[in-house]
């Protein structure tokens, strides 16, 4: 097989470790995330199968056992470069070959954790000629195989057998005993496995003590794997890599359908519960877990909060050796509100003991609020996404002798932006354009924005020309500032809250537009537009050449019976028009902006020749490419080109 390679072979960043006392054997070794580091691994993994051989009984480590240790370690360690890109950290370890836990147990860690593993057999595009093939190669190579999470940290194990006549059934059975419950640890070590790091002499560190240091470890781990999960069946499964192995050989999620609410016991199956998420020690008794458990879902009475209710153990679907066991239910509930239901398992105990019954009916509590949070949010962005999208037209309006394109990104995919767009026709031979930008976000915005765009449309149609549509725009964000102003002052007086000073009441609606209009001719299309506090429109000619077509004015909604202007030219074949919102000409980088000494402008006059579509993308890059980090505001611009 070859000698054991060298530290500038493997390209580990840590020294490689093989360790032997017996025939109990581990090697260890830290891998950069490279293309390199599934050769270096497979290299490794090797050398230290021939160390072993030479040093157990004869044909301990066979020609089987090898090539089945090197196609899963290659496939384990692959996954993990592709999917996470951290560095990899492997274990292997041969257990007892002459005893009945005979087995190489193979571990792979990488530490972006939020990352599913690859469990298909799909190729996925990476810079390297190497890919994976699907976990389903690990589950047909191993008796047992699993996943394991702590914080900052996802270990893939697989437990291959020493001889391939190895039955299954027990290499599941055999890894479960290694595993804290299968080795029927006390909740004490199970909750604090260094306990014999601190008991010294003198120290007095009692286990019941001990056990409430583990326990409070525990849930301080919990609480910062599920704070600001925004997915409640991501809240479920990281539940289940909480509980299983450490407490549980398993556990399931149910979850509540928002729409229809907690249903009582006497409701049919079919309106019961969905089964989110169901977690097993070993990955091959998931699917008949799952089905066992979707027959007989557990319906508890509506009198039991939190505490811990038996329910049917799911014997059928375990084994032989998994035909007794002990099930506990906790009904998951926040703010008063059943959520769903956690159940959890263990073979062959008559009862939990009392320390872990209490500390996940705890842990039970923080899953139930990440839940909760997780639905309110969900709640929150379905909203906005509506609302988003009734703030914008469904389509944009093709001009004749006009060609378009238009980037829109909201900085906040969450909530609705405060920059707008409209192309739309408005009769009689005449196309009308905006681009607007409203003080804020969020429900503030969309105010205004819903306020603004139906009634540009309207005069536009009644045929107001451009400074018209303007005048009357602004007039009505004034009017509708005051009467909120208005309606505030009044709530206030009838709650006997004293009056705020002028500085801390509302605040007015602001709005910067810039508004056109469209109409088509033999050789070109004739542009009137005016521009309302927002960034000048540039006009890029074939020849390269750009110049600002507008003047700037003021604001709309800020200056009472303010009189607005436009300009008039006309955009010939090859002139393309660039209208941008202060999310182009303000992207910041360090101390500058992007259109600093007429960055915008520069940046467009090397887009002579282009089309709208590759204006819009050429800007829209070199904005994004300005600075280091990703854009702080939204970003919207429109490009009009004549044909």
């Amino acid at each position: 097989m070859g000698p054991i390679p060298t530290q500038r072979e493997t390209a580990s960043r840590a020294p490689d470790v093989l360790e032997s006392a017996g025939l109990r054997t581990v090697v260890r070794s830290t891998l950069p995330g490279s293309p390199l580091a599934a050769g270096n691994a497979r290299r490794l993994v090797r050398a230290a199968l021939s160390e072993w051989d030479r040093a157990a009984e004869p044909d301990a480590v066979t020609e089987r056992l090898a090539d089945d240790a090197l196609l899963v370690v290659s496939e384990l360690v692959t996954n993990a470069v592709v999917h996470a890109g951290t560095e990899v950290e492997l274990v292997c370890r041969l257990k007892d070959a002459q005893g009945e836990s005979a087995g190489l147990l193979v571990e792979v860690s990488d530490h972006h954790p939020s990352r599913a593993v690859r469990d298909d057999g799909a190729e996925r595009p990476y810079g390297i000629p190497e890919y994976g093939r699907g976990l389903r190669l690990v589950s047909s190579l191993s008796t047992a195989w699993g996943i394991s999470y702590r914080t900052g940290t996802k270990t893939v194990w697989a437990l291959l057998p020493l001889h391939a006549a190895l039955d299954a059934e027990d290499g599941i059975e055999t890894y479960a005993k290694d595993s804290a419950l299968g080795r029927g640890l006390s909740p004490a070590e199970i909750l604090g496995p260094e306990l014999s790091a601190f008991a010294e002499p003198g120290r007095g560190l009692h286990e019941g003590e001990w056990r409430g240091r583990g326990a409070l470890s525990f849930l301080a781990e919990a609480s910062d794997l599920l704070a600001g999960q925004l997915d409640e069946d991501l809240v479920a499964a990281l539940t289940g890599q909480l509980i299983v192995p450490r407490l549980a050989d398993w556990c399931a999620v149910w979850l509540e359908d928002e729409a229809t609410g907690w249903r009582g016991p006497s409701a049919p199956v079919a309106a019961g519960p969905r089964l989110a998420r169901v977690w097993h020690g070993s990955e091959n008794r998931i699917e008949e877990l799952r089905r066992a458990l979707e027959k007989d879902p557990p319906r508890l009475p509506e009198s039991v909060r939190s505490r811990a209710v038996p329910v049917p153990w799911p014997g059928e679907a375990l084994g032989p050796r998994g035909a007794t066991g002990a099930a506990l239910a906790y009904r998951l509930i926040a703010g008063g509100r059943p959520l769903g239901t956690l159940v959890i398992g263990r073979a062959g105990l008559l009862r939990f003991p009392d320390e872990i019954t209490g500390l996940v009916e705890d842990l039970s509590r923080r899953v139930a609020l990440a839940i909760g949070a997780a639905r309110q949010y969900a709640r929150q962005a379905t909203i906005s996404r509506v609302l988003q999208r009734g703030l914008l037209p469904g389509a944009v309006a093709e001009i004749p002798g006009v060609s378009s394109a238009l980037v829109y990104e909201p900085c906040d995919m969450g909530g609705p932006s405060g920059d707008f767009y409209d192309i739309f026709p408005a009769g009689h031979g005449r196309w009308c354009f905006a681009l607007g930008d409203v003080q804020g976000k969020g429900p503030e915005a969309a105010v205004v924005i819903g306020l603004a765009r139906p009634w540009l449309r309207l005069l536009a149609r009644e045929g107001y020309d451009v400074p018209d549509v303007l005048d009357r725009l602004n007039q009505l964000l004034l009017d509708d500032a005051t009467e909120a102003s208005d309606a505030a002052a009044r709530a206030l007086v009838a709650a006997g809250t004293p009056m705020p000073v002028a500085d801390e009441g509302p605040h007015a609606r602001f709005l910067s537009l810039l508004y056109g209009e469209l109409v088509p001719f033999d050789g070109g299309v004739r542009c009137t537009l005016a521009s309302a506090g927002h960034p000048l429109p540039l006009l890029l000619g074939p020849d390269g050449d750009v110049r600002a077509v507008a003047q700037p004015q003021t604001l709309l909604g800020v200056v009472e019976d303010e009189t607005y202007t436009c300009e008039t030219f006309d955009l010939r074949s090859g002139d393309t028009l660039l209208c941008v919102t202060d999310g182009v000409t303000e992207r910041r980088s360090g101390s500058r902006q992007f259109d600093d000494g007429d960055g915008l402008a520069a940046a467009l006059a090397d887009c002579a020749g282009m089309n709208a579509e590759l204006v819009a993308e050429r800007i829209r890059t070199l904005v994004h490419e300005f600075g280091g980090k990703p854009p702080e505001d939204d970003l919207a611009l429109l490009v009009l080109q004549a044909e």
